[in-house]
């Protein structure tokens, strides 16, 4: 095993929060190191929605450009039933009074964004690929990091001032940390997930929200801002089906195919007029499956020297479209803490800032979609159900941004 002495932050984990931190703490003066361990960065994924508050780290980043280049500023969200019936519109980002907008993008172009970004500010070697987190030992006066390097096959010991975990659903920092408590919670509810071209969608800045009385959903939105220079609309859609009980499960990947016979059936009968969802489905590139998870909040992420961000910290359903955004607000805040005093006691104050705000969080996600189930469901009328999820809605967003 070899040594090798590295910046004052390591960051397991290169993907949105592990990225954002790292240009956080540059733009602080404080000097960090991202470990990746997939071999190549490449733009994976499909569409995320980024909240106004994380757009306002990113543009305060210097970022804002790239995003209006990439991504599309939503302006409204439609609630409609299966039969194309709009149940009531909200405003979103700009429109609904945020100073910046809300981002639909390509996850994996935003990751791009942000790895360009960092390379070019920290400098080419500032993010390590094949390089995996295993284990770690606190000091009084540091952390040593034990790595696999994949590409050669070593095990290295990296020396730092402090660890952040932001490697995600599968950290190894949060298992080190926090043995046995790593059990994923599924609601019962199996996701497919795609992307298609399509000559336009609505205004080209709306996302829709449909369901029926299974309680099944479709969101779909435009992500893409070079299609729409085009006259074109890439589409990322996302399919949510009751198939199973809620509670534990074994385990979860984001890279599953998925198969477009086991979600058709789910929208038999759905008809929502000028969007032929069983074309939608059928033309996408790609069909993704996984089921919808969180994980129990934690009662503490960190201890001394090391810490988490990001999904390995506060897994959350991803109905709220708040995942990577809450990531990036973690990164600010983290950054912003680490600016002033020592490494434990910052790391603490960054936590007691975010966790009760990323517990409260996942805990609306978990209400906001029983509740909407529970709506949708139940016979009535298009007003009625109206009422209700512009009701459920509006509480979850108080929840949210007083949280952020």
């Amino acid at each position: 095993m070899s040594n090798d002495t590295t910046a004052d932050i390591v960051i397991a984990g290169a993907g949105i929060g592990g990225l954002t931190t790292a240009l956080a703490l540059h733009a602080r003066g404080i000097v960090a190191t991202v470990l990746e361990s997939a071999p190549e960065i490449r733009p994976l994924g499909v569409g995320i929605n980024i909240q106004p508050a994380a757009v306002a780290v990113l543009t305060a980043l210097g970022l804002g450009d790239a995003l209006a280049a990439t991504g599309i500023p939503t302006r409204a969200h439609h609630y409609l039933d299966h039969t194309g019936v709009t149940l009531w519109t909200e405003p979103r980002g700009i429109a609904a009074g945020h100073p910046c907008p809300q981002y639909s993008v390509h996850r994996g172009e935003l990751q791009t964004l942000l790895l360009d970004a960092v390379r070019d500010r920290l400098g080419p070697d500032a993010v390590r690929t094949g390089t995996r987190v295993h284990g770690f030992e606190q000091s009084r006066d540091g952390v040593r990091v034990h790595v696999r390097d994949r590409t050669r096959g070593a095990d290295r010991l990296l020396e730092a001032a402090a660890l952040v975990g932001a490697d995600g659903l599968h950290s190894a920092v949060r298992a080190r940390l926090h043995p046995g408590q790593g059990t994923l919670y599924g609601a019962g509810v199996d996701m497919w997930r795609g992307l298609t071209e399509l000559d336009g969608f609505l205004d080209g800045r709306t996302m829709i929200l449909a369901n029926d009385e299974r309680a099944t959903r479709l969101v779909a939105y435009p992500i893409s801002a070079r299609h729409a220079a085009r006259g074109r609309a890439l589409l990322n859609w996302v399919l949510l089906a009751s198939t199973g009980t809620p509670g534990p499960v074994g385990g979860a990947d984001w890279d599953v195919p998925g198969r477009l016979a086991d979600l058709l059936p789910h929208v038999s009968g759905w008809d929502l007029g000028a969007l032929d969802v069983h074309d939608v489905f059928s033309r996408s590139t790609r069909i993704l499956r996984y089921p919808m998870v969180d994980r129990a909040p934690l009662e503490r992420w960190g201890r001394g020297r090391v810490t988490l961000l990001g999904d390995a910290a506060h897994l959350m359903y991803p109905i709220g479209a708040n995942g990577a955004s809450q990531a990036i607000l973690d990164a600010a805040a983290l950054a912003a803490k680490l600016s002033r005093g020592d490494v434990p006691s910052a790391l603490e104050r960054y936590e007691n800032d975010r966790r009760p705000a990323t517990t409260a969080i996942i805990l609306a996600n978990r209400k906001m979609d029983h509740a909407e189930r529970i709506v949708s469901a139940r016979p009535g009328t298009g007003d009625d159900k109206a009422a209700e999820l512009a009701t459920i809605t509006a509480d979850y967003r108080s929840t949210v941004e007083r949280a952020s």
